[in-house]
């Protein structure tokens, strides 16, 4: 009944108003869609249908027997406006269908099958969720709630002037995902072997886009695809696989999978939107041996005691050796100390700490030096000026593989004068004095030799000395000056 006088009040304001012909026909064709989509008793939807065709046929044949003697008239610039909408389902959605220029001309709102939702100020279509938000001779607003998929599409806004104006508004729907699913195909993996991680997640428009974290930090190693839903059309389903190598220093740390959606503003609901997996990484031991006791070198009578500090998983179990000689029966060994009393020197070697695991194994090694006993008296009276000197380590780093067979370097600097220091200098200084008397000796063999004076030239020649003497230099000449008388 209030279908059949809405209808009838609206064709008496149709043909009392001064709407156009085209613009009447257009107002007719949209009640007559409107009175077909209804839920209403058969003798009335006939009813109401027929007369409304019969009104439209007399329309038309009036339009076409003036349309021939009618001169063209001149067609305004569009004069309607609307805005496109996009909304997330289940949220209220807006349609305002405005004039820019008011000329008292009739504003209509049809939905995507073109049935009229507000005639002016009245609703035809029989669904509450539209409401009048505002009606004036500039705007027509309508509010729609809780949007789904089916409301999707273009809407028009119908302004009746000559010719009619329309104006459409798209209304777009945003379906968020579902909560992501994660999986991988192990469950623990070992130090240097690949994992594949699987993020799905379902029914989202447009689809989801999924990133991936390990810890604080965003991988990009991924490859993603989606498709339709098979139950819903315009819905698709989203599925991203990652592939990790990952390393000791992965253990522990979460995979996060991501979805990131534009209908998905609220922070608690992106934090919603996302799966972790923590890695379980298994690796072999790191060992890395230390020394207790003492803090400076080795000396026969002190006490050793050396620490092994072993990290794998699973936890390793350790173990202590000798390199190439039995362990001292003094040594105490309480899986990961090692402690030795009353040092001396047969206790001189490598000492090994092991550690293994169902990985694998690696070592660390100590090389033990014991030193005599400090006896050099330290003088009382002379003042030492501190200086700075660089500590010599105990011990190298840790080898950081078992392959690697990194011996320990620890031999000791002593920190005071030791014997074997005194008697090395002493021979030095030896040596070097007997060096020098061989040097000299040899010097004075090679310039030792006979000469002759001049008394004694030409005494190869002489019968006696006298007559030597006298052969002498000066020979016969000079006899008289080198006369020699005796008494």
């Amino acid at each position: 009944m209030l279908l059949a006088s809405f209808t009838l009040r609206n064709i008496e304001l149709l043909f009392s108003s001064d709407l156009e012909l085209n613009s009447r026909s257009f107002v007719i064709e949209g009640f007559l869609k409107t009175i077909h989509g209804q839920q209403c008793g058969t003798w009335g939807k006939e009813r109401l249908a027929s007369q409304l065709e019969n009104d439209l046929q007399h329309l038309r044949e009036k339009d076409c027997a003036q349309s021939g003697t009618a001169q063209e008239i001149e067609v305004d610039a569009q004069n309607l406006v609307t805005d496109d909408v996009v909304v997330v389902e289940g949220e209220m959605a807006t349609i305002s269908c405005r004039v820019k220029n008011n000329d008292d001309s009739v504003i209509q709102l049809l939905n995507p099958s073109r049935q009229t939702i507000y005639f002016r100020e009245v609703r035809p279509l029989k669904d509450n969720r539209f409401q009048l938000v505002n009606f004036s001779s500039s705007e027509l607003r309508v509010s729609l709630s809780n949007v789904s998929l089916v409301d999707e599409g273009k809407y028009v806004c119908q302004l009746y002037t000559d010719p009619p104006q329309e104006a459409f508004a798209t209304i777009t729907v945003l379906v968020p995902p579902e909560t992501p699913t994660i999986d991988a195909n192990k469950d623990v993996v070992n130090e240097g072997e690949e994992v594949e991680f699987t993020c799905s997640t379902t029914g989202s428009k447009p689809a989801a886009v999924i990133k991936w974290l390990k810890g604080d930090q965003e991988l990009e190693e991924s490859t993603s695809n989606f498709e339709e839903d098979p139950k819903e059309e315009k819905l698709f389903n989203v599925t991203s696989k990652l592939v990790l190598q990952v390393s000791r220093l992965d253990d522990g740390l979460p995979v996060t999978c991501q979805v990131e959606h534009p209908a998905v503003k609220d922070l608690q609901t992106i934090k919603d939107l996302q799966a972790q997996r923590y890695l379980d990484v298994q690796y072999k031991p790191q060992v890395q041996v230390t020394v207790s006791y003492p803090q400076g070198p080795t000396r026969e009578g002190d006490t050793l005691a050396l620490t092994c500090i072993a990290n794998g998983k699973p936890q390793p179990a350790l173990m202590w050796q000798r390199l190439d000689e039995k362990m001292p029966e003094r040594a105490n060994v309480s899986v990961e100390n090692l402690v030795l009393e009353s040092l001396n020197k047969s206790d001189n070697g490598t000492y090994r700490c092991k550690a293994f695991n169902d990985i694998g194994e690696s070592y660390d090694d100590y090389l033990l030096y014991v030193y005599d006993v400090l006896t050099t008296p330290i003088p009382t009276t002379t003042t030492i000026t501190a200086t700075n000197i660089p500590t010599i380590s105990e011990a190298t780093s840790p080898t950081a593989e078992p392959s690697a067979h990194d011996s320990r370097a620890g031999t000791e600097v002593p920190g005071s004068v030791d014997h074997a220091v005194i008697g090395g200098v002493v021979a030095v200084v030896v040596f070097a004095i007997l060096c020098l008397l061989i040097v000299l000796g040899r010097y004075f063999a090679r310039h030792k030799g006979t000469y002759f004076t001049h008394e004694a030239k030409g005494a190869d020649d002489a019968a006696d000395a006298d007559t030597a003497i006298i052969n002498a230099e000066g020979g016969q000449n000079s006899s008289d000056e080198k006369k020699e008388y005796f008494i």
